[in-house]
């Protein structure tokens, strides 16, 4: 049986994707969020053929699941990516799709709408060819992965599947691991009383202050601890300030929110304990140091054998994919994947901007026990190369998924 990637559909469908806009409105207020994208793909699938469910976790907060059922029972793979994107601060043709120079150009192009039309293309292929094979392929496009996940948060309620490829940008290297995530907040608490009245005021930002010195030499202590092989070292910075109301007033509170990056290994509670143990220290030599801290969100960090089947299963399907060499899953075209092997479909929360394994597979709370390395972006501005490699590569994989154990 021969299969034949649909490179017109492919692109097509990604400029009618990237014309769409599906902003995040947890991060840009406004924002119309994935209802309107969402639609355009439920429609798309159908006229595919598969079955298609919409699941709305928050209200405009749309993920859709197209599934496509083989001849039988067997392994289910799900091809994973999110419809939401960032803002369009600085761009002048945010949802043109304009083609220039063998590149489309649009806000979401690279992360990761340009993804979704891949893994469009590979299903179509699947379907066209009319392919018999136990099992089941899903494609699921998540709303919200740019803020708190909760769209693969709430698939993990629904679906069970035997494997997932997140199609996060990763220029077709295989994301074997990644780190997780842990916001906390940390809060110093004051006297308000006027800036005359030193005798009755309490400065909650000096206390704060106290309290970064200490933040500071637990960072430089974290870079200096064993590193994970594929992810480096844990880490943390002070991501938000604020504290006081007006200059002439001591201030009662001041707020930090941390960000704490995870590796393999580390836990949310250990995270949160070591910003505890700072405060319980800074109480214990002055007892006028009052704060709390707690836990906002976190997003585990976790790793796959590169032996894993699924992993295998990967690389081998680069290998075969056009301008591929042995090993180097690697292309012009866009972006590239995460392969993850488990239960469940992983929550995809990686929030690892910046470091080592960028942003390549799905991360969770349970499930999936594996993901790649990858690299970091290479792209800015909102640009992906014409689709044709990683259609072919995703349809190769799903090819080989479906018709052999996991």
């Amino acid at each position: 049986m021969r299969f034949a990637i649909d490179r017109d559909f492919t692109v097509r469908t990604l400029a009618d994707l990237v014309r769409i806009n599906s902003i995040n409105p947890s991060l840009e207020p406004g924002g119309p969020g994935e209802a309107e994208i969402a639609a355009y793909l439920a429609r798309t699938l159908m006229r595919q053929g598969l079955t298609v469910d919409r699941h709305e976790p928050v209200p405009g907060r749309v993920s859709v699941v197209g599934r496509l059922a083989g001849a039988g029972p067997g392994p289910a793979l799900m091809l994973n990516g999110h419809v939401d994107t960032v803002g369009v601060a600085g761009m002048q043709e945010p949802f043109s799709g304009a083609i220039r120079d063998g590149k489309l150009f649009a806000r979401g192009a690279y992360d990761m709408k340009g993804s979704i039309a891949a893994c469009l293309g590979a299903v179509k292929a699947l379907a066209d060819a009319g392919a018999s094979f136990r099992g089941e392929v899903l494609l699921a496009a998540v709303a919200d992965e740019e803020d708190a996940s909760i769209g693969t948060a709430d698939l993990l309620t629904k679906y069970r599947v035997d494997a997932a490829i997140v199609t996060e940008p990763t220029h077709l290297d295989i994301c074997l691991a990644h780190k997780g995530f842990v916001w906390i907040e940390v809060e110093t608490l004051g006297r308000a009383a006027h800036g005359s009245r030193f005798d009755l005021g309490v400065d909650a930002n000096m206390a704060m202050g106290r309290f970064l010195g200490a933040l500071d030499r637990l960072e430089r202590e974290l870079r200096t601890r064993t590193p994970h092989p594929l992810v480096g070292p844990p880490s943390l910075h002070a991501a938000v300030l604020r504290g006081g109301t007006a200059p002439s007033v001591y201030a009662a509170s001041a707020k930090l929110t941390i960000e704490r990056r995870t590796i393999p290994g580390e836990t949310e509670a250990g995270a949160v304990a070591e910003i505890q143990a700072i405060v319980d220290d800074l109480a214990a030599c002055d007892p006028s140091f009052r704060a709390t801290s707690r836990s906002l969100l976190a997003r585990q960090p976790f790793e796959v054998s590169p032996d894993a089947r699924i992993v295998q299963m990967v690389r081998r399907a680069g290998e075969r994919g056009p301008g591929q060499g042995a090993g180097v899953l690697r292309s012009d075209a866009v972006d590239g994947f995460g392969a993850a092997r488990g239960c469940r479909v992983r929550d995809r929360s990686d929030r690892s901007h910046g470091r080592r394994c960028a942003r390549g597979g799905g991360v969770g709370r349970s499930g999936i026990r594996s993901t790649a390395r990858c690299h970091p972006s290479r792209s800015r501005g909102g640009l992906s190369a014409l689709m044709s490699a990683q259609p072919t590569l995703l349809w190769t994989l799903a090819e080989m998924v479906i018709t052999r154990d996991l």
